[in-house]
């Protein structure tokens, strides 16, 4: 059985509620269970312990970040998550940064102790697809992977690798949640390869 940690990195701020993420988390907790995978969740915004963090990335064959894209990446406190949780997993999480003084030869990234852990990224954003496709617009056709290519560096340093992303674009002016669960539990099934 797969065991899968998601951390809900929704936030209540300013315009936002944070319901579209907290909606799309809940459609993954239950998606999962029912395809009978093991699950712990976090929501970051009410607080951990960080060992115990460290613990569910350890025990966790997949973790899944809910998240709002927040000033073109991951909101605040998703980033505060990782700077705490991932320090505080040095020797559990990560031994080092694969190199040494006596061998040179050691690649820059390769000291992470989850080898063979995956984890994926889970996205609203208030932008249109076509501002991450179009090479006009304003991420010129890069598309959401580049705008969190250094999250999913820290996510790789620890040894894990990517899942495909699931985006829901134009989530504050024309909102599709209905639509955009049934893609999620659709990508969900996919990636999970769980039956329907």
């Amino acid at each position: 059985m797969k065991k899968v940690l998601l951390l809900n990195g929704g936030k209540k701020f300013a315009h936002s509620d944070g319901r579209y993420n907290s909606t799309l988390h809940d459609t993954a907790l239950s998606v999962l269970d029912r395809g009978g995978l093991d699950v712990k969740t976090t929501f970051i915004d009410e607080g951990y312990d960080l060992a115990e963090e460290v613990a569910k990335f350890v025990w966790a064959d997949v973790i899944i970040y809910q998240m709002p894209g927040w000033w073109m990446g991951a909101p605040w406190t998703v980033k505060k998550y990782i700077d705490e949780v991932f320090t505080e997993g040095h020797g559990s999480l990560y031994a080092s940064d694969g190199r040494t003084r006596s061998d040179a030869s050691q690649k820059y990234g390769s000291g992470g102790l989850l080898q063979g852990k995956q984890y994926m990224l889970s996205l609203t954003w208030n932008a249109p697809q076509q501002a991450f496709d179009d090479p006009t617009d304003f991420f010129e056709a890069k598309g959401v992977d580049a705008v969190y290519f250094p999250f999913h560096k820290a996510n790789t340093f620890l040894g894990m690798t990517g899942l495909p992303t699931f985006l829901c674009v134009d989530v504050m002016k024309r909102p599709d949640i209905e639509g955009d669960v049934k893609r999620y539990e659709q990508h969900l099934t996919e990636v999970f390869g769980l039956k329907v």
